[in-house]
Parts: structure tokens; C-alpha cells; sequence
């Protein structure tokens, strides 16, 4: 899968829209993510709107980016499940497939972490009216990237153990 091996952090963006077939391609890719007991505690907020992205910028200290972005994916999660321990866990799995996804497509994205900062959650809410039944997690702006990047090998054998 060389998506693994070529996905980076993208922050600039062309003035380009996303088709509606990738954007699909991307939610089910999110959506193919394992969860814990099969829980799925996913939800997916997609914004195209200028005045929303640019809302969602503010959100977070590092959100900067998203203002430009032609898109973002705002993954929250079910605060009602089976198992609410994982939830963090298969939150990370399906944004992981996100950007996976992303990079296979051409685009680029970065994770702009929300969740657990209380005040970032409460912000993210609040731009995207979010029902209290479900929890912001991420924001993940999405666009054409302006320039290629090329992934740092961050393989280090000194971190390996065998048994």
C-alpha cells in the first residue's frame, strides 16, 4: 500500500473543488475502519462552506490551514455505544483511512486534532451545531495540494524488539 509511504501533512491548498466521487470514496474509506466490537462509533460532518471553514480555522490553534482547504471532514463520534473506552481508538482508525484515502487520491489533507481538549470540542460544536449526543474529534482539511511533498523515513530499528 503505498499510500502508507507517501502520505504527509498537506497545509496549502490549490483553489480547486474535490469531486463528489472522491469525497465518497473518502467516507467509505473512514467507514471501512475496524472499531471495537464492531461499534462504529463514527459520524462524519463534511463542510464545503467558505464562512464554516473559516469558523473551523479558529477552532483550534493550529487550524490555520483549514480556511483554505477546499474541504473538510469533521469525524465525531456516538457518545452512546457499547464499548465507549475505544472510542479514541476507532476515531484514530477511521481518520488514519481518511488520510490514507486522501493521499491514494491525489489529494492531501492533515489531522487537526480536536478531542480530548475540552474548549477545541466545545468550539467545533458550536461552528457546526453538534448534537450533545455526539462528540467533535478531529477536523481534516482536504484539498489539491499546491506543491508535492515527500515523506520523511521515519523508520528506526533501534525501536524494534524481537522476542
Amino acid at each position: 500500500m503505498n499510500a502508507i509511504f507517501n502520505r504527509t501533512s498537506v497545509r496549502k491548498y490549490e483553489n480547486k473543488e474535490v469531486e463528489a466521487e472522491k469525497i465518497d470514496r473518502i467516507l467509505k474509506a473512514a467507514m471501512a475502519a475496524p472499531s471495537a466490537a464492531n461499534q462504529r462509533p463514527w459520524e462524519f460532518f463534511v463542510v464545503k462552506n467558505k464562512e464554516t471553514l473559516a469558523a473551523l480555522a479558529d477552532c483550534s490553534p493550529y487550524g490555520g490551514c483549514i480556511k483554505d482547504a477546499a474541504m473538510a471532514i469533521v469525524p465525531v463520534y456516538r457518545k452512546e455505544m457499547m464499548m465507549p473506552e475505544f472510542a479514541d481508538i476507532d476515531m484514530a482508525a477511521c481518520t488514519q483511512n481518511i488520510l490514507l484515502e486522501v493521499t491514494e487520491l491525489g489529494l492531501g489533507a492533515v489531522w487537526i486534532g480536536i478531542a480530548p481538549l475540552a474548549d477545541r470540542m466545545e468550539n467545533v460544536r458550536k461552528v457546526l451545531n453538534v448534537p450533545d449526543q455526539l462528540e467533535p474529534y478531529a477536523i481534516i482539511p482536504i484539498g489539491y495540494p499546491v506543491a508535492a511533498a515527500t515523506q520523511q523515513d521515519r523508520f528506526e530499528a533501534t525501536r524494534v524488539h524481537f522476542e
